[in-house]
């Protein structure tokens, strides 16, 4: 019916967002509640689930007053979030620990065991044991928690533990499932070998539907809260938060794409069928939709590396007007091809390179630079990480052929024509806001709940500008890609590696 309307829900690091669209997909009203981080120890990452849920009751409450008569015509919910985080509930559903988050660092001997654990655990699983994924989380706990594993009945993703919370239901679906190092790719299915070699089995996860399948039902308890007829509102598998964001701009066939430059960088490629590189770090899952995969190579600090050397230097509030510097100093080629090489590895590093120690690194430097020609380099920097990504696509045959660039680094079309030139790749800027995760979400809400085909709701935007890549790319970046990359390679040396 045209005058139903869907939800989508974004879990993420650092916000709850929520979005309400009618059925032509056009956004009704729409909340971000932030949720908040605790590290408690070196490299620990955790939140507490009790706070996503809350957020989540917050979001409803906003759009209910914004749109309470929209509201009511609430047909369908879809779900995006966080990868890889690890709840852990005991028998009752209730949470026994903050969950841990994907970029929570302290299972590095677990991931390793795991890995040594089955001569084909790789090819079971179809990606190298990260110390992200959730495996080596659980692992982590049962060795030194055991008191709190001997309570845990059920582990959930991030956004599945909300839709626990919104239907009682113990759901996962396939995009975030690989994430797990539990899961068979290829079959889109539970693999009894890796949940054994991880200490548990198929009592402690969820059963398994596709991203656009419906997947539960509201509880009659939330649709009697929120003045909704009992019983009708669908819940989507949904996706994981890349894979949400994908089907949210369109990338839904094989050979699309998508380049997020966000606090972290992801490459993000629709495959016909299962692509693998784990050795080079190429992470492959099930894309949200069925019959499809997707590979991502992963950066792990874009964006942010330039938000960080803006604060550095003192200039953390103005940002845009350090990128305009930045470009004037780039007119010059001879400024360019002498400025300094920066490896943005802050925070360690994943595709190619699987290397949570690696270091951040200013090479180069002279009398003559200054803070503009550093931020350059840190610009570049990032551009070369992306060149990286693209190589492990090439070499794992992703057949990668059009693809859109978002995330809050796109808004700067000097660093967009950068990446272009860098990787020698067009790029597409879309037309219109990006609603990331939570557009993809309330799609695979609607998908769920037959609001129409896959064709009629998965549509692209317009592209409102296409970064065509420079001839003389390869002749402005080349030598310097090459000492970007020998810099890490020295630097792995010192560590003895």
């Amino acid at each position: 019916m045209s005058d139903r309307t869907y939800l989508g829900f974004d879990i993420g690091t650092s916000s709850i967002k929520a979005l309400l669209v009618d059925a032509a997909q056009k956004i009704i009203a729409e909340a971000n509640i932030p949720v908040s981080i605790s590290r408690p120890h070196p490299l620990w990452s955790e939140q507490d689930p009790e706070e996503w849920w809350q957020a989540c009751l917050k979001a409803v409450a906003h759009l209910r007053a914004e749109a309470p008569e929209a509201f009511t015509r609430l047909h369908g919910i879809g779900l995006s979030g966080q990868q890889h985080g690890a709840v852990l509930l005991d028998e009752a559903g209730r949470v026994l620990r903050p969950a841990i988050l994907w970029n929570d660092g302290r299972c590095g001997r677990e991931a390793e065991e795991l890995q040594a654990s089955l001569p084909d655990f790789v090819e079971r699983a179809s990606n190298i044991a990260m110390v992200g994924f959730t495996a080596p989380k659980i692992m982590w706990v049962k060795r030194h928690e055991p008191e709190i594993f001997a309570k845990t009945k059920k582990i959930l993703l991030p956004k599945d533990y909300i839709r626990f919370r919104l239907s009682g239901e113990y759901v996962q679906e396939m995009s975030d499932a690989g994430g797990t190092l539990w899961h068979d790719v290829a079959g889109r299915r539970w693999d009894d070998t890796l949940l054994a070699a991880g200490g548990i089995d198929r009592s402690y996860v969820g059963r398994l539907v596709e991203g656009s399948e419906a997947a539960a039902l509201l509880s009659d308890t939330l649709c009697r809260e929120w003045g909704l007829k009992p019983s009708s509102v669908t819940i989507a598998g949904g996706a994981g938060d890349n894979a949400a964001a994908a089907v949210g701009i369109g990338a839904v066939k094989g050979g699309e794409g998508i380049l997020s430059m966000g606090t972290s960088g992801v490459l993000f490629a629709v495959t016909d069928r299962l692509v693998t590189k784990p050795h080079r770090a190429l992470n492959a899952m099930c894309h949200a939709l069925p019959n499809r995969w997707h590979v991502m190579g992963v950066t792990l600090s874009a964006a942010s590396a330039l938000s960080w050397f803006a604060e550095t230097i003192g200039r953390g509030d103005k940002v845009g007007d350090l990128i305009a510097e930045v470009e004037a100093f780039a007119a010059h080629a001879d400024q360019r091809r002498h400025a300094p090489i920066f490896v943005p590895y802050l925070t360690g590093e994943r595709t190619p390179h699987n290397d949570p120690e690696a270091n951040g690194i200013f090479a180069g430097i002279r009398a003559q630079h200054g803070a503009v020609a550093m931020a350059y380099a840190v610009m570049e920097g990032v551009a070369f990480c992306f060149a990286d990504d693209f190589d492990v696509l090439a070499d794992a045959h992703a057949g990668l052929q059009s693809c859109f660039l978002v995330g809050g680094g796109a808004r700067s079309r000097f660093w967009g024509q950068m990446l272009a030139d860098v990787i020698n790749f067009p790029l597409d800027l879309p037309d219109g806001a990006e609603t990331g995760g939570a557009q993809g979400a309330a799609r695979l809400g609607m998908l769920a709940s037959g609001a129409g085909t896959e064709a009629e709701i998965c549509i692209k935007p317009g592209v409102k500008l296409r970064y065509q890549p420079n001839s003389e790319g390869p002749s402005i970046y080349g030598e310097r890609l090459a000492r970007f990359r020998a810099l890490y390679r020295g630097e792995r040396s010192m560590r003895g590696l």
